[in-house]
């Protein structure tokens, strides 16, 4: 695409798409989304890195995210010996300020009074290039870090959707859950970690997203100033190369611990950008929104779980359409099984009806309104279409969603929906 000089000097337009302006950093490839919104005094910027557990590899699982928390240790000209660390610059300012690491990406982001937003900016710039990776620091997180999964172990829905991904990926590194295995998070070496840091954390591998209260021509040239003193990456970012073989039969995983019992499904959907996936996202509201959803009749109606929940993940490899359902005491693992299998195959053999494609569709667009419903909302839901590789879905999506039919919801259902693309799991209560 032809990019066009702007007034600031050093910057690219790239394109427009409904109220998002795209943006780039010419010296070092920094890409920029501009998302402007006057409704409020209030602006946020987050930088997006295109970094996430699936760049890890046995031995380090995990340093995404240790990586995330050690970046909040201060960097070259925000630091505690200024007495200018990142959480009492902004939060004194009453800024919302946090991180997150997922398969795909990990994000650091802002929402602060908008004349604020200059600093927001100045900080992130900071530690893209000059964070302090130390090994003080990583003693003290790795001891938060290994609490936050000890945490997870207890959790009923996290130690068994752990397992389901642990069993359903063989080879890619999906495989491995964002916290990493515990004695990862215990022994990597603070090496490692600057060594990952130097890998991934590069102007060229991020994206500045603003959106809020700003005026656009200031923000620019406040990237400019701030982003631009650094270098494009020296190297070429290491590749994920590995692909999930074809898997050629249902899995199965039991984990018995205490919690309540559940049953967890999972099946092999497609990247975050097929075509497919707008279809997929509406199977998964007639199956599981709300009362009149085939699963919630066919559980909850008949007294046999608690709850019943679909997650359908779109990322930047083929993920996983997972359905788990917390059981009533005394009702049988096999019995729910069965009845959500059963539920599917309903779907796959007679499809759904009109009415059930209306009202999903109303459920998705509702969904698809809160992604706009704030600052925060609006730069977390672009930030992952941004990790699947293409933002552009965060404005196409709720028209690809109004040219999905009955029958290409039959058509996925019948794809995706099958014994030998699943992974089945058991959370079996213990006594002890």
């Amino acid at each position: 695409m032809a990019k066009t000089k702007t007034a600031i000097p050093g910057i690219s337009f790239i394109k427009k798409l409904d109220t998002i302006r795209e943006y780039k950093l010419e010296a070092n490839g920094l890409r920029i989304l501009l998302i402007p919104n006057a409704s409020a005094p209030v602006a946020g910027c987050m930088v997006t890195y295109h970094v996430g557990s699936r760049n890890e590899a046995i031995g380090y699982t995990g340093a995404t995210h240790m990586l995330e928390h050690l970046m909040f240790k201060g960097s070259k000209n925000f630091n505690k010996e200024k007495r200018s660390t990142i959480w009492h610059l902004l939060e004194t300012k009453g800024a919302l300020v946090n991180a997150t690491t997922w398969f795909d990406r990990t994000n650091y982001y802002e929402v602060v009074p908008k004349e604020h937003l200059s600093l927001a900016i100045a900080l992130e710039a900071d530690r893209m290039r000059t964070a302090r990776i130390r090994e003080e620091d990583r003693q003290s997180e790795m001891t938060v870090v290994r609490n936050e999964f000890e945490r997870g172990e207890n959790e009923p829905m996290e130690a068994l959707d752990k397992q389901l991904w642990a069993i359903a990926y063989q080879a890619h590194p999906y495989h491995h859950s964002t916290i990493g295995w515990r004695s990862d998070i215990e022994k990597v070496s603070i090496e490692r970690l600057q060594q990952f840091y130097n890998d991934f954390y590069w102007p060229n591998n991020a994206t500045v997203t603003i959106a809020g209260n700003f005026n656009e021509k200031e923000v620019l040239k406040l990237i400019a100033e701030n982003f631009g003193v650094h270098p494009k990456a020296p190297h070429a970012f290491p590749d994920m190369y590995t692909q999930e073989p074809k898997q050629e039969g249902e899995r199965r995983v039991i984990v018995k611990r205490t919690g309540a019992n559940m049953v967890g499904i999972a099946h092999k959907i497609p990247d975050g950008n097929h075509p497919d996936i707008p279809a997929l996202i509406v199977l998964d509201m007639v199956l599981s929104d709300g009362k009149t959803s085939r699963l919630y009749k066919a559980l909850v109606d008949t007294a046999k779980v608690m709850d019943v929940t679909i997650y359908s993940y779109q990322l930047h490899d083929p993920g996983l359409f997972m359905t788990y359902a917390t059981l009533t005491p005394g009702t049988l693992h096999e019995l729910v099984e069965k009845r959500i299998k059963k539920v599917y195959a309903e779907v796959i053999e007679k499809g759904i009806t009109a009415r059930e494609l209306a009202y999903a569709k109303r459920a998705v667009r509702v969904a698809l309104g809160h992604r706009r419903d704030g600052i925060y909302a609006t730069l977390s839901a672009l930030n992952e279409d941004l990790a699947t590789g293409v933002w552009e879905r965060f404005v196409t999506l709720p028209q690809e969603i109004n040219t999905v039919t009955v029958v290409d919801i039959k058509r996925v259902a019948k794809k995706y929906l099958v014994e030998d693309q699943s992974t089945v799991g058991w959370f079996v209560t213990t006594s002890h």
